[in-house]
């Protein structure tokens, strides 16, 4: 208990003195120990209920091993909730170089809109889009043949399955969704004080319609002559250019014949016309004010998603997501957190000069209203720390130490040679650069635009030499705000979670973990999907 953990620290003090056991005390409070997850299997089998998910190919071949483990995961999560709420639109914010956004639309054959606050970033989406399209008709071969492998192993395995209706699939995820909720009020009771949080409502999915069910059974054919169809089926219409199959040798065609080949013919250019855009990227600032119907003219009821949101953006997509009636789920990975806001940090100095504004100013962090009535504060050096990657450590991936420690000696050195203890230019990633300790210093000292003139070689060396046997120090130092690195970011991600179970529409939210943590830190995912009206 927590009268347990206090004694890690000594009480007259407050020094540190029991390593082992702040250790167990950081253990104790991370988001896996606590149980506050759900799992991502249980959300999966509750969005897909009877029905058999789609099943492509991998890409990790045209994306790195950890985007392409992020892309998959959560791009199948996305692609569930999508069908689960029956709509075909998505909107990812903080799109990037549509790596998600690309995928989703390809694969799941689902509408994105990729939203970007950098210019270059939509430039370099588009082209990428654009080479990847070229490329997706030989990978979407492979992994069917792979596929197809598969499959001839589990024929003799696989029972018949009767047609299911739609209401059994939302009976059986209403009692799963149902079974979660439950499990997640008891925790959440646990651990915050009754916020008053009344959040289950009832399920309803839409059933398909006539046109989906053309297009199912056409995505299962698997004739070789209607292969490049099937191509179409997953590509953007402009993606390949449907080939004529008139130049055989059969003579003067009927009139029924023409005007059957001319609605084929309409029809091919209607399609190209409403799928061109599957996947489109476009250049935003995304605030909380943003109205998305201004950026995306043809706004329809979606899904938001946000793979490695940075800073505030992840706290403004689920704002949005609560505001705006179109969007009736969110699936949000957010990053960066000593990018956030903070409502309370510095509050004395901030109050006073700028009391007005800090009214109608919208923060990061906290979201939700009970860390908000105790005024909650994390600083700037605790969510630096969130950021650490523990599991990584835990592998061996060590930290950079001696980068680290020529940063803290640079510092040493601006404010006593400089007078400078504060400045909104960064060093960057000088250190990758340096050939030694001297030349890094420089190299800084010049994107500080402080005159480097003034310090010698010696002087500089002295400062190293000074301070180099503390080098094992700072490594330790470092060691311990991995370890607490967790219990920063459960208090992010909890308070983002609990503002969603404070909003009267959101039928069921979460916290899952989606990705390997050693591959992606940044790996807990916040999901809501909003009550359904009846129609």
């Amino acid at each position: 208990d927590d009268d347990m953990f206090s004694s890690a620290f000594c009480e007259n003090s407050e020094k540190l003195i029991d390593v082992h056991l702040f250790a167990l005390a950081a253990k104790y409070y991370s988001l896996s120990n606590l149980g506050v997850c759900t799992p991502l299997e249980d959300v999966l089998e509750a969005l897909k209920g009877n029905s058999q998910g789609a099943t492509g190919i991998k890409p990790d071949e045209f994306m790195n091993n950890k985007k392409s483990h992020e892309v998959q995961v959560m791009s199948e999560l996305v692609d569930n909730i999508a069908n689960y709420c029956g709509i075909k639109q998505v909107i990812d914010i903080g799109s990037g170089k549509g790596y998600l956004s690309s995928f989703l639309s390809m694969q799941y054959n689902l509408k994105v809109y990729g939203i970007d606050s950098s210019n270059s970033n939509t430039n370099g989406a588009h082209e990428r889009n654009r080479k990847l399209k070229k490329h997706w008709r030989a990978y979407q071969s492979r992994g069917r043949g792979d596929l197809k492998t598969q499959s001839l192993g589990k024929t003799n395995d696989r029972p018949v399955e009767t047609e299911m209706k739609s209401k059994t699939i939302s009976e059986e995820f209403l009692n799963n969704a149902k079974s979660l909720q439950s499990r997640d009020q008891a925790i959440m009771q646990d651990l915050v004080p009754s916020c008053g949080f009344t959040e289950m409502g009832t399920f309803e999915t839409r059933t398909e319609t006539e046109a989906d069910l053309v297009a199912q059974t056409k995505s299962h054919n698997g004739k070789l002559s209607e292969g490049v169809l099937d191509i179409l089926n997953v590509l953007p219409a402009d993606a390949v250019e449907v080939f004529s199959s008139s130049h055989c040798n059969c003579g003067e065609l009927c009139e029924e014949e023409k005007v059957r080949r001319k609605m084929t013919s309409l029809k091919t250019k209607a399609t190209k016309s409403s799928e061109s855009n599957l996947y489109l990227p476009l250049t935003s600032c995304i605030t909380a004010e943003t109205e998305l119907s201004d950026i995306v003219t043809d706004l329809e009821d979606c899904v938001m998603v946000g793979l490695h949101t940075c800073g505030d953006l992840a706290a403004n997509t689920l704002r949005i997501f609560a505001t705006k009636p179109e969007i009736k789920a969110v699936c949000s990975v957010g990053c960066c957190y000593h990018l956030l806001s903070e409502q309370f940090e510095n509050q004395e100095v901030f109050f006073s000069l700028h009391f007005a504004e800090c009214c109608d100013k919208v923060w990061g962090f906290p979201m939700c209203q009970y860390l908000k009535d105790n005024g909650w504060c994390c600083g700037r050096n605790a969510r630096m720390s969130a950021c650490l990657a523990l599991e990584r450590v835990a592998v061996g991936q060590m930290l950079p130490t001696e980068s680290l420690f020529y940063r803290a000696v640079l510092q040493v050195i601006i404010e006593e040679m400089y007078g400078v203890t504060k400045s909104d230019r960064h060093v960057g990633k000088t250190f990758s650069k340096s050939s030694s300790f001297i030349d890094y210093v420089r190299r800084s000292l010049k994107k500080l635009e402080l005159d480097d003139s003034k310090l010698p070689d010696s002087c500089i060396m002295d400062y190293y030499e000074k301070y180099k046997h503390r080098m094992n120090e700072l490594e330790a130092f470092n060691m311990l705000k991995v370890v607490l690195a967790p219990c920063i970011e459960v208090l992010i991600l909890l308070d983002r979670l609990c503002y969603l179970k404070e909003q009267e529409n959101i039928a069921w939210s979460g916290l899952v973990k989606l990705f390997d943590p050693v591959k992606s830190p940044r790996c807990y995912a916040v999901i809501a999907l909003k009550e359904q009206s009846c129609s």
